[in-house]
């Protein structure tokens, strides 16, 4: 099974993808992340380069593309942010690959950002506190620790912030000479949901190999 992991960052979503023959392509923009998701994942093809670029490109090459674009611009933030007089378009690249891959893309896949400030142009589904855009049924997990991109926000003040429960995603960042850590873990997909999205993934390709076996073998 040939995968693409899109924006991986550390590959905090990629952590518990476990399965035979896969074949594992990251594409991280800085170099710097590029090389510990290297190091955490030594056996994965990693590329530094454009994600969105890539995609359109090389689509056509993979069995499942997760992709996780950075999500800033669609984030609640931007209320508190306009209000402060930061005024900021959405990046609609993100739309741009969930067009592209849900009309011309012949496996599955995924693209997984955080609840935008705004309506969605095109319907999720939902889990923990995020939304997914997907051409299969992503599993329903409910998230108790605030971890990563995927761990519910606290109310502390009246501020949201992110709990400090970054030792639950797994990682070990203390020998990776990085200025900023905790933004590398903050912007994790918690493992437990890409482990489950992966394997709903990798049952459907499994099962479609098996068809298409006893069809062959049905004809010969």
């Amino acid at each position: 099974m040939k995968v693409l992991n899109l924006y991986s960052g550390i590959g905090g979503n990629r952590k518990e993808w476990n399965g035979p023959n896969l074949e594992i392509t990251a594409i991280e923009y800085d170099e710097r992340i590029a090389a510990i998701y290297k190091d955490l994942y030594p056996n994965d093809n990693v590329i530094v380069g454009d994600a969105h670029e890539y995609l359109l490109n090389n689509y056509e090459e993979y069995d499942f593309i997760w992709a996780s674009p950075p999500c800033p611009t669609h984030s609640v933030t931007n209320h508190f942010l306009n209000a402060q007089g930061v005024k900021r378009y959405p990046d609609m690249g993100l739309y741009q690959e969930i067009i592209l891959l849900q009309t011309f893309f012949k496996g599955k896949y995924v693209v997984e950002n955080v609840k935008p400030y705004y309506e969605p142009l095109i319907k999720p589904q939902e889990s923990g506190r995020h939304y997914f855009w997907a051409n299969f049924k992503i599993p329903k997990l409910k998230m108790e620790s605030s971890i990563g991109r995927m761990g519910p926000v606290k109310s502390k003040g009246g501020a949201r912030t992110e709990g400090d429960n970054h030792h639950k995603l797994g990682f070990d960042l203390s020998k990776y000479d990085y200025p900023n850590k905790k933004k590398l873990l903050n912007n994790c997909v918690a493992p437990e949901i890409g482990k489950a999205i992966f394997e709903a993934a990798l049952g459907i390709y499994q099962a479609n190999n098996i068809k298409q076996v006893g069809l062959f073998d049905a004809l010969s």
